[in-house]
């Protein structure tokens, strides 16, 4: 873990309310993960105090050299203020943050879930592992279509199935549907979104009593990011209390529930 300032190379809004910035990477970030973090700080000054939790969507060979990039819907002052944010600007980072995704070597087949903004980091798992050669179908879920992350971004070895609760794109209803038909299909599931679905998708999992190994990727409020303030602290079926910061923010689903 690092404290450095990351240099702005491209702001833009991508879809619907969600804006993609991407900033020059920094040594700090060589060795990271799909579904590891960084904390940002959304401000010029102490006003926002505290840092905001992003994941890291996606790497790319920038101009200047290599790229990093958050993707975030504006909910607040300081989603705002990074969507102000300009080529040349600094942000104040501490990262690389958390424990991320854990694909087993010899999985083939990869089932990616994403509800709304949770796409984020699935984005980069995506890329990484049909980069690999490896067989990936995501699932896209939200309320409605401008809550989509466009599929024609994605790599075309990736499969992308569409819902939307209110039919606007793809198939009408929740992610849960095409989970449970997929399920059998699939070595090794992993899922980040609203906690709702979690308990959801565990549901379905259990019913269909085939085991399958689901890594889940938690969202939460933190404070510092690195397991000082206690925030962010959650309480599986198993293992006691644990921190998304510290402990995640990837758990199985199993361990959650």
């Amino acid at each position: 873990m690092r404290r450095f300032e990351a240099e702005v190379t491209e702001s833009a809004r991508l879809y619907g309310s969600t804006h993609v910035l991407w900033l020059r990477r920094e040594d700090a970030l060589r060795t990271i993960t799909p579904g590891q973090f960084v904390m940002l700080t959304c401000g010029e000054g102490a006003d926002p105090l505290l840092g905001r939790a992003m994941s890291i969507h996606r790497l790319r060979e920038g101009s200047a050299g290599p790229e990093w990039s958050i993707l975030f819907d504006i909910v607040g002052r300081g989603t705002e203020w990074l969507s102000q944010r300009r080529d040349g600007d600094l942000v104040r980072v501490v990262g690389p943050l958390g424990r991320g995704f854990e694909p087993r070597p010899r999985v083939q087949r990869l089932l990616l879930i994403g509800g709304g903004i949770g796409c984020a980091p699935l984005i980069w798992l995506a890329d990484e592992v049909a980069a690999e050669g490896r067989e990936v179908t995501l699932v896209l879920g939200g309320r409605t279509e401008a809550q989509i992350f466009p599929p024609h971004l994605l790599p075309p070895a990736v499969e992308v199935i569409v819902t939307t609760e209110d039919g606007s794109l793809g198939e009408r209803g929740r992610v849960t549907a095409p989970f449970e038909r997929l399920l059998p299909w699939c070595d090794q599931a992993f899922a980040c979104g609203p906690e709702p679905m979690f308990g959801a998708l565990h549901e379905v999992a259990r019913r269909s009593g085939l085991r399958k190994p689901v890594q889940a990727l938690l969202e939460a409020r933190m404070g510092c990011g690195f397991g000082i303030c206690y925030s962010c602290a959650v309480f599986p079926r198993r293992g006691g209390v644990k921190l998304v910061c510290h402990d995640g923010p990837m758990f199985d689903l199993r361990d959650l529930y």
